[in-house]
């Protein structure tokens, strides 16, 4: 236990973390304080009609597998993230959403027809689609690898102010002024 609270361990620690997180730390804080306002980014969307041999139903699977083939038949990858079926007013609709791309299908007023929609995400849309966790298995565990690195940057930091006699009492304060502004804002959220 001593060498983790050991001062030159733990300001190279607090130096590798930060410096190893800093890009994917300020593409989270950009898209996030962004997002707050309202700023998501945009698509470049793509509309195609499907004629169908009988009416589409709201099994996912179903539908999952037609947007699958229709996108195979165009050449367009599928989206990275998971798949949903939303109801949308007294009809359904398939959400496939990605990093890249959102899809989704949907029953027309015409029983014999289906209309599939692709939107291929900006490059901004992207990495807000990233800080969603639409993306794919590595940049999740990247995501998470970010988190953990980002907890054990305010613990070291935390500790290492409290290792200092001249630092501690305002280490307190800072502390408790910053849990009681979590906890009043939470409320009036």
């Amino acid at each position: 236990m001593e060498l983790i609270l050991d001062r030159v361990f733990l300001v190279k620690l607090h130096l590798l973390l930060a410096t190893f997180i800093l890009p994917v730390a300020l593409m989270f804080f950009v898209t996030g304080g962004f997002y707050t306002w309202g700023i998501k980014g945009s698509y470049d969307s793509q509309h195609f009609d499907i004629a169908l041999q009988q009416p589409l139903s709201s099994d996912k699977d179903a539908l999952v597998a037609l947007a699958s083939q229709e996108l195979a038949s165009r050449g367009i990858e599928l989206p990275s993230g998971s798949a949903g079926v939303r109801k949308v007013g007294t009809s359904f609709q398939l959400e496939w959403s990605g990093a890249a791309r959102d899809v989704s299908l949907s029953p027309t007023e015409d029983p014999a027809l289906a209309r599939l929609e692709v939107k291929d995400t900006r490059w901004y849309r992207h990495l807000v689609q990233l800080h969603k966790a639409k993306g794919g298995t590595p940049f999740k565990v990247y995501a998470a690898v970010m988190a953990t690195a980002l907890l054990l940057l305010l613990v070291s930091g935390f500790i290492m102010a409290w290792q200092m006699p001249k630092y501690r009492r305002m280490t307190v304060r800072a502390t408790l002024a910053g849990i009681v502004s979590f906890v009043v804002l939470l409320s009036l959220s």
